[in-house]
């Protein structure tokens, strides 16, 4: 089920009315119920994957508590990476290896055929595998840390279905406290209508609708010119951002109408001034968590720069990785790696400190958008078309992808899209704000035009919905 569907909305408001009507342990149940429902409508054989990890990881938890020998708590640990990241790296990354070697192998003469499985990706797994994974770690590094004591309270952490399938990614002592209270609270809080508002707005109307024009510029971007890619580009820098900071919205408005606070996943990213800023304010979720278990016992930021330049380098390849099994994602991720270890040079951070803050601004966010063509890309051979074309100054000639659009009536569609792009752009730059910002603004003014504000935005949803909408990006991954 899609957030911006009638089927989950039907969903949603049968198990909202049950729930509200519940209490205690009863709630509790409902909702595990609702989210194992969610879940199996992907595909209900996967929930023996959500349920295996929860056990695991639940069981492994308490026996960290009892256990004091440091060697028994290694074995511990070991079986919780093992038993998560093994399926991880089976479903998503096994066929990827299998045919990279064989691809390899083939190119120095050996012929051989790889024998891959075929196998579907479960949808979410990367973001609850991370999610469970926080919690043992959490556990072996503080043994003074007490586990979870309810199955049913750490089965609901693994599966809350607001965030499962796309985050944002949650700590254990953040969010499982708050779901072992909820049978005894008695409601949630209404303004999280305003957050699912505007974010079935950046998904619906924004980011659907600049789908097909992202889909014609990158499904063959050898025929397109280099400023129809640039626009093709800043199109999918939009798209992505309001697609994955619409479904973070989404969730973080649904878990409020159930009393439950989840954390910020996005901050004005395109109002970065550099790499670190960026990534503060870019799926902070993922990238809090792959500084506190990657960077962080990599060795951060502790040794000479050229350490740190390695570990930096290190994380975001597995950090790209992580997006997915493709060798354009690392990739990306390398290339972000080097954007961190370039940006902590001192000479660069001289020269960019005398920059007026709006250029940095928006010099960067050209940076972001080099990396996100690598990210979009269909193979590894057009990253270096799509690189060769952006990175050309001598050939930004309109071209035949431009004058196809305008012959074809959509010029007008095309110049309101660009004006919303450039107004998401334009707003973050210049006013450093986003979601959480406009919506504390509306939950200060009158009930009327708070529901003015959501009726109004999820009217033009209705109006301005493609036919066919498509899943959100980050359920790939």
């Amino acid at each position: 089920m899609i957030f911006t569907t009638p089927e989950f909305w039907l969903f949603f408001c049968c198990f909202w009315f049950v729930f509200t009507l519940s209490r205690g342990t009863a709630r509790k149940l409902v909702l595990l119920a609702a989210s194992y429902i969610f879940y199996a409508a992907w595909d209900p054989r996967f929930l023996l994957l959500l349920c295996g990890s929860t056990v695991l990881d639940y069981l492994v938890g308490r026996w960290l508590a009892t256990a004091s020998a440091v060697s028994t708590r290694r074995r511990l640990l070991l079986l919780s990476l093992c038993g998560n990241l093994g399926v991880l790296a089976l479903f998503k990354y096994y066929d990827f290896f299998v045919v990279s070697a064989g691809e390899l192998l083939a190119a120095l003469g050996v012929s051989l055929e790889p024998a891959t499985l075929g196998l579907v990706l479960p949808v979410g797994i990367s973001f609850y595998t991370f999610q469970t994974l926080s919690y043992t770690v959490d556990l072996y590094r503080d043994p003074s840390r007490k586990p979870c004591g309810s199955l049913l309270d750490f089965a609901n952490y693994v599966a809350f279905f607001p965030q499962l399938v796309a985050g944002p990614i949650e700590r254990a002592r953040d969010l499982l406290p708050q779901l072992a209270a909820i049978g005894s609270r008695r409601r949630g809080d209404l303004s999280g209508w305003q957050r699912i508002a505007l974010g079935c707005f950046k998904k619906v109307v924004i980011a659907d609708n600049l789908a097909p024009l992202v889909e014609a510029t990158y499904a063959d971007p050898g025929s397109v010119y280099p400023l129809a890619l640039w626009l093709g580009t800043y199109a999918f820098a939009v798209q992505i951002y309001c697609d994955f900071s619409g479904y973070s919205d989404i969730a973080i408005g649904l878990a409020r109408l159930l009393g439950v606070r989840l954390r910020e996943n996005f901050d004005a990213p395109y109002a970065a001034c550099g790499p670190r800023e960026f990534w503060r304010r870019w799926h902070i979720s993922l990238s809090t968590w792959l500084r506190d278990y990657l960077y962080i016992p990599l060795g951060g930021n502790r040794g000479p720069r050229l350490r740190t330049a390695g570990n930096l380098m290190a994380t975001m390849l597995l950090g790209g990785l992580w997006h997915g099994a493709a060798w354009s994602f690392v990739l990306w991720g390398a290339f972000h790696g080097l954007l961190l270890a370039i940006g902590r040079l001192r000479a660069v951070a001289q020269i960019a400190d005398k920059l007026p803050i709006l250029v940095r601004r928006i010099g960067f966010f050209h940076l972001v958008c080099l990396g996100w063509a690598l990210f979009r890309v269909e193979t590894l051979a057009d990253c270096a078309i799509v690189w060769g074309k952006l990175l050309n100054p001598l050939a930004f000639a309109p071209g035949k992808w431009l004058s196809e659009v305008t012959a074809s009536g959509e010029a007008g569609a095309l110049a309101v899209l660009a004006g919303l792009g450039t107004a998401v752009v334009g707003w973050q730059m210049l006013v450093v704000r986003d979601s959480q910002a406009i919506c504390a603004v509306l939950e200060r003014r009158p009930w009327v035009v708070q529901l003015y504000v959501a009726v109004a935005l999820l009217t033009l949803c209705a109006l301005l919905a493609p036919e066919s909408p498509p899943a959100f990006l980050y359920f790939q991954f």
